[in-house]
C-alpha cells in the first residue's frame, strides 16, 4: 500500500491544512503545464492528496482497510487513465463531484490558471528575435530596428473589430454576458467552469458591421518594425524581455517579445566580468629596460607604459577603458605581457649577452 503521508511529506498526525498546503506546494512543483513538470508524480500526489483531504477516506486508509491506488481506478473509481486528455486550462473557480464527494480546487489551482478563479484572462503569444551584435555594440549598447511579422492590433478598427461608424449589439453566444460555463469530464471528475466567451472575447457585445480586415477579431497579421534598444555591458547569449511587444490577442492583454542577443568575438579583446583582457608581445630590450608601446582599445589609441624589469605574463592595467556598469563607472583594460624572445641571435648580440650573464643577469 503507497504511504500517501509519505508522498506529502507530512507526518500522520497533520491536520487537513496541512495537507492542504502539502499538496499545494508539491502540485505546483509538478504540474504537467509548468515547465520542468512531472506527469507521474502529479498524478500520485494528487491521488494521495484526494485521500488524506477526506475525513471518512483517511479513516479508511489509517486503518488499512482498503488497498488504494491500485488497479486501473486507482481508489474510489478514481480512473488516472483520464490524466493524459484532462484540460487544465481552467482550473480555479469551480467545484467537482465525484463519488458523492465536492472537491473545490479553485484555491489550489488558481494560481496556475490565473489567480483568484473566473476565467482566465486572454493573452497573445510570446515570439523571440534573435539579434547578432559586434563587440563594441555589446560593450557600449546599440539600438536597432527590426521589422518582425506578428499578429498586431488591426489598423484598420485600431482594435475595436467594427467597421468605422457601426454600432455594437449584443452577443448572441453569450447572451451580453461575455462568458460561457461549461462542463468537461476530467480524470478528477466532471468540472463545470466558466472561460470568456469565444465570439465576443469577454466583451458581451459584437460589432454590427465587422472591420473589413480583421473580421471583427480586432487583430491581424502585419509586420512591425520594432525598436530594440541594446543597454551597455550585455553579454553573449543574454536575452532581452520587451512587455507587450509580442504578438495581440482579441480582447486580451499582448504577448511578450523576447531578444536573443549574439555577441561576435573580438580579434584583440576577450571579457572577464566588467574587464577587457588583451595580450601585447614586447621585445627583450625592453622588458628589461621599460618602454612605451601603442595599444588599441575600444576607445581609440592608448599609449601604455610597460614598467623595467616586466615580467612574462604579468598584468598591467589600463583603468577606466573597459566595460561600462554605471553611468559614471567602467571596467579595466588587463594587459598581459609576453616577452617576444629572439630565435637566433646575432654574434654581437650574443656577446652582449654573455655580458648580461657575468654581470649575474
Amino acid at each position: 500500500m503507497k504511504n500517501y503521508y509519505d508522498i506529502l511529506g507530512v507526518p500522520k498526525s497533520a491536520s487537513e491544512e496541512d495537507i492542504k498546503k502539502a499538496f499545494r506546494k508539491l502540485a505546483q512543483k509538478y504540474h504537467p503545464d509548468k515547465k520542468g513538470g512531472d506527469e507521474a508524480k502529479f498524478k500520485e500526489v494528487s491521488e494521495a492528496y484526494a485521500v488524506l483531504s477526506d475525513k471518512n477516506r483517511r479513516e479508511q486508509y489509517d486503518m488499512g482497510g482498503q488497498n488504494f491506488g491500485q488497479g486501473g481506478a486507482g481508489f474510489g473509481g478514481f480512473d488516472f487513465s483520464q490524466f493524459r486528455n484532462a484540460d487544465f486550462s481552467n482550473f480555479g473557480g469551480f467545484q467537482a463531484n465525484f463519488n458523492g464527494q465536492e472537491f473545490d480546487l479553485g484555491d489550489i489551482f488558481g494560481e496556475f490558471f490565473g489567480g483568484q478563479g473566473g476565467p482566465r484572462a486572454r493573452r497573445g503569444r510570446d515570439i523571440s528575435i534573435d539579434i547578432e551584435l559586434s563587440f563594441r555594440e555589446a560593450i557600449f549598447g546599440t539600438e536597432r530596428r527590426v521589422l518582425i511579422s506578428k499578429v498586431g492590433v488591426c489598423d484598420a478598427c485600431t482594435g475595436s473589430g467594427a467597421e468605422k461608424g457601426s454600432k455594437t449589439v449584443a452577443c448572441q453566444t453569450c447572451n451580453g454576458k461575455g462568458d460561457i460555463r461549461e462542463s468537461r469530464n476530467t480524470f478528477f471528475g466532471t468540472f463545470t467552469s466558466t472561460r470568456s466567451c469565444p465570439k465576443c472575447h469577454g466583451k458581451g457585445s459584437v460589432p454590427e458591421k465587422p472591420c473589413h480586415k480583421c473580421h471583427g477579431e480586432g487583430v491581424v497579421r502585419r509586420e512591425e518594425e520594432v525598436l530594440v534598444s541594446v543597454p551597455a555591458g550585455v553579454e553573449n547569449g543574454e536575452m532581452i524581455r520587451m512587455p507587450a511587444r509580442g504578438e495581440a490577442a482579441a480582447g486580451g492583454a499582448a504577448g511578450d517579445l523576447y531578444v536573443k542577443l549574439h555577441v561576435k568575438q573580438d580579434p584583440m579583446f576577450a571579457r572577464e566580468g566588467n574587464n577587457l583582457v588583451t595580450v601585447l608581445k614586447i621585445k627583450l630590450s625592453d622588458a628589461l629596460l621599460g618602454g612605451s608601446y601603442p595599444i588599441r582599445t575600444l576607445d581609440g589609441e592608448h599609449q601604455i607604459t610597460i614598467p623595467q624589469g616586466v615580467g612574462h605574463n604579468e598584468i598591467v592595467r589600463i583603468r577606466g577603458l573597459g566595460v561600462p556598469y554605471s553611468r559614471t563607472n567602467r571596467g579595466d583594460i588587463l594587459v598581459r605581457i609576453e616577452i617576444d624572445l629572439p630565435k637566433s641571435l646575432s654574434r654581437n648580440a650574443k656577446n652582449l649577452i654573455e655580458k648580461l650573464k657575468e654581470e649575474g643577469l
